[in-house]
This record gives C-alpha cells, structure tokens and sequence, in this order.
C-alpha cells in the first residue's frame, strides 16, 4: 500500500487473503486514519500504476497506490514551461 506525500511517502505492507478487493485492502491498511484527507470517492486508486476501481480484485504481490488529485494539469503544466523557454531553445 503506497501513498504519496509532497515531501514524503507512507508505505506499509499488508497481508490479505484471496479475493479481497483493493477497497477491503485500503480499509485494513488504515492509511485512511492515518491520513485523513484521503477521500476514496475523489481520490483514484492504482495497481503500480494503472488505474483501478475499489472493486478490483487483488493478486500476490500487488502495490495498491493511492492518488491525490492534480494540482495542475499536466498539459497546462508543459504549456506554462514552453511560454517560460527563451526562443529558440529547443528541447532536450
């Protein structure tokens, strides 16, 4: 179970039986008490990376990840970089 702070991350790892949910998961990790802010209907939820629902089912050795909203989009966020870089200055 993985969430990630600004300036930190609370990782722990969990043992759960078959057929347990990544929703059911989440509730015996009790990353929710530990971090109230999360807000499992706005927050999204990963499987190392790809995102899922509640409902899914999980298999061994799965990282559950838990996603806090955008701050700003990310193509807004290259736009506003692009407007910043002197002209001329391509990429990489």
């Amino acid at each position: 179970m993985a969430y990630a702070l600004p300036l930190a991350q609370d990782v722990c790892r969990i043992e759960v039986g078959e057929r347990t949910s990544v929703g059911e998961a989440i509730a015996l990790s009790l990353v929710c008490e530990r971090h109230p802010e999360i807000d499992l209907t706005r927050n999204r939820v990963a499987i190392f990376g790809r995102l899922v629902t509640l409902e899914t089912l999980l298999r061994d050795r799965d990282r559950v990840e838990i996603l806090r909203p955008l701050i700003v989009d990310p193509k807004e966020a290259r736009r506003r970089r692009a407007r910043r870089r002197p002209r001329g200055a391509g990429g990489r």
